[in-house]
Parts: C-alpha cells; sequence; structure tokens
C-alpha cells in the first residue's frame, strides 16, 4: 500500500470518541471548501461502526448543508434510528464549530436472496492503455494555477484513468456523458466495509461536472460557482476498491443553476456494484469573472 492510500485508509477509520460520537481528521485537496467526498465516506464509517458486522450498508442519501473546513477535524454524532428484524437505519451528522456541515441517513441490511436483474456494462475501452488523470495534470502542468499546482500534482491514494477525453481548461461542449476507470492506487485488507468506505469517498469526484460538459464550462473557470448539494448512492454487491472500476456518469438535466447527474459503477466482470445521483450547484457568476 502506498503511503497516501495508507493515509486514506487512516483518514476514513475514524477515532471513537464517545458513544455513536467519532472524530476525522480532514484533507486538504486545493479546492474553495472540504472535499465532499471526505464526509461522505467517514459518514458511512461513522454508522457502520454502530450496526453489527453482519448487515451490509446497501443505500445512503445525504445533503451538503455547509462548506466544510479542510483545516479542522469533522465530528460525527450518529443516531441509531432503528434496528429492525432484517433492516438498521442510522442518521448521521457532521459537525465543524458547532454546526451541521453535512447530514445523511444509512440502511443496512442482512444478506438475502431474491430475483435479480441489473443494467449491461457500457462497452468502452479498457484502462490497461489509458493515462491516470496524474500524467494528463503532468502534461498540463503550466496551466494549473500556482497555487493549486502543488496539490494536483502530488501521488494519489486513487487512480484515475478517463475514457472520455475532456480538457478541463478549455472544455469545448459536449454530450453531457463520462466513463472513468479508477481503483486504489495499491493493495486493501479484505474488509468489506473499508472497500465500501472508499468507493464513497471516490464517488464525488467527476461525477458534478458532468452536467457541465453541454455548457463548455469547468470548475477551473473562475465565472463557475460549483458546489455538490446532495449526494445518494446505493450499494447492490461487495466490491475491490482495489480493482478496476468502470465510472459510468450522464446528466439527463441541469436548470436554476443545478445540475443532476447519475452514475453507475461496474466491475472488470460488468457485475453492477453501486449507483450514485448528485445534485450540484452549477451557477454562472459574471460578477466573477
Amino acid at each position: 500500500m502506498s503511503q497516501v492510500l495508507d493515509d486514506l485508509v487512516d483518514l476514513l477509520t475514524l477515532e471513537p470518541i464517545e458513544e455513536n460520537l467519532f472524530r476525522g481528521r480532514s484533507q486538504d485537496l486545493g479546492f474553495r471548501q472540504l472535499f465532499g467526498g471526505q464526509v461522505i465516506g467517514q459518514s458511512l464509517s461513522a454508522a457502520s461502526q454502530t450496526v453489527e458486522e453482519a448487515r451490509h450498508v446497501h443505500s445512503m442519501h445525504g445533503y451538503f448543508l455547509r462548506p466544510g473546513d479542510s483545516a479542522l477535524p469533522v465530528v460525527y454524532q450518529v443516531d441509531r434510528v432503528r434496528d429492525g428484524g432484517s433492516f438498521s437505519t442510522r442518521r448521521v451528522t457532521a459537525i465543524q464549530k458547532g454546526n451541521p456541515i453535512f447530514t445523511c441517513s444509512a440502511s443496512f441490511q442482512y444478506d438475502e436472496k431474491g430475483f435479480e436483474h441489473q443494467a449491461q456494462m457500457p462497452v468502452v475501452v479498457g484502462p490497461e492503455n489509458l493515462p491516470s488523470e496524474l500524467e494528463l495534470a503532468q502534461q498540463r502542468a503550466h496551466l494549473i494555477p500556482e497555487q493549486m499546482r502543488e496539490k494536483l500534482l502530488c501521488p494519489k491514494p486513487i487512480e484515475f484513468r478517463p475514457v472520455t477525453a475532456i480538457d478541463p481548461y478549455n472544455p469545448q461542449p459536449s454530450e453531457p456523458i463520462k466513463y472513468v476507470w479508477f481503483r486504489a492506487d495499491g493493495a486493501l485488507a479484505d474488509t468489506p466495509a473499508l472497500h465500501k468506505y472508499l468507493l464513497a469517498y471516490a464517488s464525488d469526484f467527476g461525477l458534478l461536472t458532468t452536467s457541465m460538459q453541454p455548457h463548455g464550462k469547468s470548475v477551473w473557470h473562475q465565472d463557475m460557482q460549483v458546489a455538490s448539494l446532495d449526494h445518494a448512492l446505493w450499494f447492490h454487491a461487495d466490491l475491490r476498491a482495489d480493482d478496476w472500476l468502470l465510472y459510468a456518469m450522464d446528466s439527463p438535466w441541469a436548470g436554476n443553476s443545478r445540475g443532476f447527474t447519475r452514475g453507475s459503477v461496474f466491475n472488470r466482470a460488468g457485475q453492477l456494484v453501486a449507483s450514485v445521483t448528485q445534485e450540484g450547484l452549477i451557477r454562472h457568476r459574471k460578477d466573477w469573472a
């Protein structure tokens, strides 16, 4: 395991500080505010630590309430809403400076036999011969704002290899569809919950920007105010976050300064292991230009 991946696993592990209370440190990825994937992954970690091991998370639904501060830790308060015969429900509130910055509900279930069907995996080129996002960023290092350059060019715990070629510094209008391969940059322990935390963390990368593609805009444009508003994630099967996963994203709608995006996550065998939806702010701020 690389040092940066080891740091990410530690980030998602959390420190129990009281019954139903956990603390997680924060990471600075160079964004305007705390990366949303961090609080999604840490919230799922906090909720999972209050549920018996035999029940596995199958869904979580959350809202971003305030921008987080990457210089401060985050406290997670877990409400044990219900433990039924088959399902457990947890409500999690992420807190900084005494205020909630994110809240979510998560549902857990025992494994159970039932009817099965799934959408087919898109036919795309495999990850083996594709450049990583880090390699692409290194090729365009001179275009990255100086204050962000070090953050974007340092080693990453999760490797992303885009199938869809998009230049974030000079985007051209294109259909709102994106395909990206990703995996943890190193071998992980055989702990199913950990692989789900990592998927939850990674699921916030690249999703909202898909809704900006038809408009030729990216997060690098100074006249764009971009932020996640909500995030929902469904787990359909156990998965390996240290093996290649395909993230297939599309945006069926944007309006009222919001963009809506869907994502499907497939493993290399074509099994649909997770589904994601997100709505976010994509506000064109002419006064920022």
